[in-house]
């Protein structure tokens, strides 16, 4: 169920390199278990973010959530198609529904992170 071609926070978002950045996004079992997204709230290209810092906030009908880093680095680019129409985080979370994309400060950083399988297993255990 989750790409393989990217790594997993245990706050549950995704990153994935791409060439030179990392995409950052929230997983298919986030979006579900927050429900009908209606606001997305991220941080502003330029801004730069410790590991595990609070970048922003995702906002359902049911619960208001923190959004996380789980590298270091700086915002490069936002997608603006998300603040735009929230709902894509619902439709396709590990594709259109990505969030923004970071150059980060230890690019080695997402060894330290979780791979599908493990992350799958994390979502199993609940």
């Amino acid at each position: 169920m989750y790409p393989d071609d990217r790594r997993y926070s245990r706050q549950h978002e995704w990153i994935q390199r791409d060439g030179d950045a990392f995409v950052l996004g929230i997983t298919e079992f986030a979006q579900a278990e927050l429900g009908d997204v209606v606001f997305v709230e991220l941080p502003a290209v330029g801004a730069r973010f410790e590991a595990d810092a609070e970048i922003g906030n995702i906002e359902s009908v049911k619960a208001v959530a923190e959004l996380y880093t789980p590298i270091a680095g700086a915002v490069v680019a936002v997608n603006g198609k998300v603040t735009d129409a929230p709902e894509l985080l619902n439709e396709d979370p590990h594709g259109e529904g990505w969030l923004l994309r970071l150059r980060a400060d230890d690019p080695d950083a997402l060894e330290g992170l979780l791979s599908a399988s493990e992350y799958q297993e994390l979502v199993d255990q609940g």
